[in-house]
């Protein structure tokens, strides 16, 4: 699966056709560097098609979010749904994620070997606390949920696992980026901080000031943050360099009590704790 996944990107990359005045006014100097733009924007665009879910992007919202003219935007869709990883509806006017692109998000998470040794703590957590709990890793700015396992006791309407979301408010994010320095955790926020709940952090003052108490007490709080009705806690994984990693359970408001809430802290911290010894005894693992 891999090696068909990668093929396909490769043959993406050649068959790209680039807006020659385009180039010459970006100063392109060789057919190399086209290449790599040409790869660069694809990626662009194949990021800006996941963002939007099931919601289908016109070709018009799509040269607006990557800011490339239309008649290279026409030739890059048509590739890229030729080959699978985009779809687009019988009039070419509407396109979103395809087929493809599930593909390579399966391999990453089949052959993730953090992944294999982490989720069953993350399920059994989940089981003796009957709440949600999550397995996320910090990408730039945003957490990516690579696991999930989901709570019986009340239902939620999406899986989170390959979504991603602001590493500034998620307590998935924050127990991340308490850990970092105020230059690192420049470097993994964006340039402003939009709120997504009357909740959402977004004075910069305010976030290190919340990061700081994340710090003091071990764990990150997302106070109806990101989610409405739902508070989050969350711990780091600080496995090594390079892999910022994190646990962190939701529960709706209705069923939290101070006492179901520090079991629930007491977890996330014990799992961390176990989880962290067993991967670093693994030594090999993380080479």
């Amino acid at each position: 699966m891999t090696h068909i996944t990668v093929k396909s990107f490769i043959s993406i990359q050649e068959r790209i056709p680039m807006d020659a005045q385009e180039d010459l006014a970006a100063g392109t100097p060789t057919a190399g560097v086209r290449g790599v733009k040409s790869a660069a924007r694809t990626v662009e665009v194949l990021e800006v098609l996941a963002a939007r879910g099931n919601e289908p992007v016109t070709v018009r919202e799509l040269c607006e979010a990557v800011d490339a003219p239309r008649s290279s935007m026409y030739a890059l869709l048509r590739t890229l749904t030729d080959l699978g990883w985009v779809r687009s509806d019988s009039t070419r006017s509407l396109y979103s994620i395809g087929i493809r692109a599930l593909l390579a998000g399966t391999t990453y998470l089949d052959t993730d070997p953090l992944l294999q040794v982490i989720y069953p703590h993350v399920e059994q957590v989940s089981t003796r606390l009957e709440e949600t709990v999550h397995y996320g890793r910090l990408d730039r700015t945003d957490m990516v949920y690579l696991a999930t396992h989901q709570s019986l006791a009340y239902e939620r309407t999406r899986n989170r696992v390959g979504r991603r979301l602001p590493a500034y408010s998620t307590s998935l994010g924050k127990a991340v980026l308490a850990q970092f320095d105020d230059a690192e955790l420049d470097a993994h926020l964006p340039a402003r901080l939009t709120a997504l709940t009357p909740h959402t952090i977004t004075s910069r003052e305010a976030l290190k000031e919340d990061l700081a108490a994340t710090r003091a007490r071990g764990y990150s709080i997302d106070a109806e943050e990101n989610t409405l009705g739902l508070r989050c806690f969350g711990v780091a994984l600080p496995i090594r360099a390079g892999i910022s990693d994190a646990l962190s359970c939701s529960v709706p408001i209705e069923r939290l009590t101070p006492e179901h809430e520090q079991d629930i802290i007491d977890a996330l911290i014990s799992t961390a704790d176990v989880t962290l010894q067993i991967v670093r005894g693994l030594g090999g693992l993380l080479s």
